[in-house]
């Protein structure tokens, strides 16, 4: 009896299980919500971990349709697979086991000196830079440091034509530097990552290296600076753009003040660093901050597409477009932006902003 009362139970659960993935599915089909809103809201709301998205990536999709195909024959069409199941399926998008399913998934390289802060992943002539730096993806010097060894060898390789920066982490790119790494720096070591980190994204500007920054989730301070220095950037619905240091008492340190007012216009780029404010992903698109808005699960085969057809194109016309309509005062600008964050950087408002963030509290401003 208490073993037939098992197996009744975990068909309960399972049928629950396959019930809510179904729902969840017609939410996003009908447009009321993004993947990442919905995983989210299921983990903080419900309790569900892993959430349904998530849960079927793990599963493989392929077994979560021959599991639907047989509750539908059980239970009726309240169990009908969805429609997005099965193109994904039909695609060979099968989850984890595929690289790619409702999430994509980093299949690092083998045989390359892998960080543990980025991962680097070859398709054909297109790189991928997977962000894996938990929890939030922050900016740090490894970050830095990961990055410069990965354009080091993706810039240096002619079979290599395009990179992709991507986050491992699904429900975000990058939520900005890692504060924390930056206050235990002195001031001489402070300067010097600032100085690699603007060589670097300078460098993706001047290359025949084609980048495009594939954004999900949050990318906020450093993370949409490092968003802004790629050619290209593609966002998921779910998509967020912010320059919030001003918060913490302090001004964007890698190219905020310069590429952001390039990309949206002077005013707008005033009212995100002087607010902090954010803006969406439709908002990003409106006033030219991004290319091209897409659906979550298709966020990552999209930038794809956009890689392996600039990978065709001839590298010494990418680089010369580049360099060409990056002519101008950027560099200038870039060494005002290095100066200007030194000089508050390291102001009493500074700590107290960055305090007062830590600290999680209302920080208390004195003007110097």
């Amino acid at each position: 009896m208490e073993a037939t009362t098992d197996i009744d139970t975990q068909a309960l659960v399972e049928r629950f299980g396959l019930k809510a993935f179904v729902e969840s599915c017609l939410v996003l089909e009908e447009g009321v919500a993004t993947i990442r809103d919905i995983d989210l809201a299921m983990m903080t709301g419900f309790g569900i971990i892993p959430p349904p998205f998530a849960r079927a990536d793990a599963t493989g999709l392929d077994e979560v349709l021959s599991a639907l195909e047989r509750a539908q024959s059980d239970y009726g069409d309240a169990f009908e697979p969805p429609l997005i199941l099965r193109r994904l399926v039909a695609q060979g998008r099968l989850g984890q086991k595929s690289g790619q399913g409702f999430f994509p998934y980093p299949r690092p390289d083998e045989g390359f000196d892998q960080g543990e802060a980025v991962q680097l992943e070859t398709r054909g002539a297109v790189a991928i830079a997977w962000l894996s730096n938990p929890p939030a993806n922050s900016i740090s010097p490894a970050v830095i440091a990961d990055l410069q060894r990965i354009w080091d060898h993706v810039d240096a390789a002619d079979e290599l034509r395009a990179l992709v920066i991507a986050s491992g982490n699904p429900m975000l790119y990058c939520a900005g530097a890692d504060i924390k790494a930056f206050t235990k720096m002195d001031e001489a070591g402070g300067r010097e990552l600032l100085d690699q980190g603007h060589a670097l994204l300078r460098a993706f500007g001047t290359s025949s290296t084609f980048t495009i920054g594939a954004v999900n989730g949050l990318a906020f301070g450093g993370g949409c600076e490092l968003a802004m220095a790629c050619d290209a950037r593609i966002a998921a619905d779910s998509a967020t753009f912010g320059q919030p240091e001003i918060n913490l008492g302090i001004i964007p340190g890698f190219g905020g003040t310069q590429r952001l007012p390039r990309l949206v216009g002077e005013q707008k780029a005033l009212e995100m660093n002087l607010t902090g404010e954010a803006i969406s992903a439709d908002e990003a698109y409106e006033y030219g901050l991004v290319n091209r808005i897409v659906p979550d699960h298709e966020l990552f085969d999209t930038a794809l597409q956009w890689a392996r057809k600039l990978a065709e194109q001839a590298p010494l016309a990418v680089e010369q477009v580049k360099r060409v309509s990056h002519k101008g005062d950027l560099d200038e600008g870039i060494a005002a932006e290095k100066e200007g964050f030194a000089a508050v950087f390291t102001s009493e408002d500074a700590r107290e902003g960055i305090g007062a963030f830590l600290g999680k509290r209302s920080p208390k401003w004195q003007g110097r």
